[in-house]
């Protein structure tokens, strides 16, 4: 039975392709216009109160916290 595509999930695929085409796939740039968009629009940004704990890659291949 083929598969049927999902067209939310089709133009979720195809805003992303326009998005990478814009900016030649660099996500730097990709991000810095949407935190200028995020910004000029003034909604509210999510700022967590604790920063990612870094993981550290061990001799056996087990991720530890530094």
């Amino acid at each position: 039975m083929p598969q049927r595509l999902d067209p939310i999930i089709e133009e979720l695929h195809e805003v992303r392709r326009e998005i990478a085409k814009r900016f030649e796939g660099d996500i730097h740039r990709i991000s810095k216009d949407a935190r200028q968009r995020q910004a000029q629009e003034g909604r509210p940004l999510w700022h967590p109160k604790a920063a990612n704990q870094a993981l550290e890659q061990t001799r056996d291949g087990v991720q530890q916290h530094k």
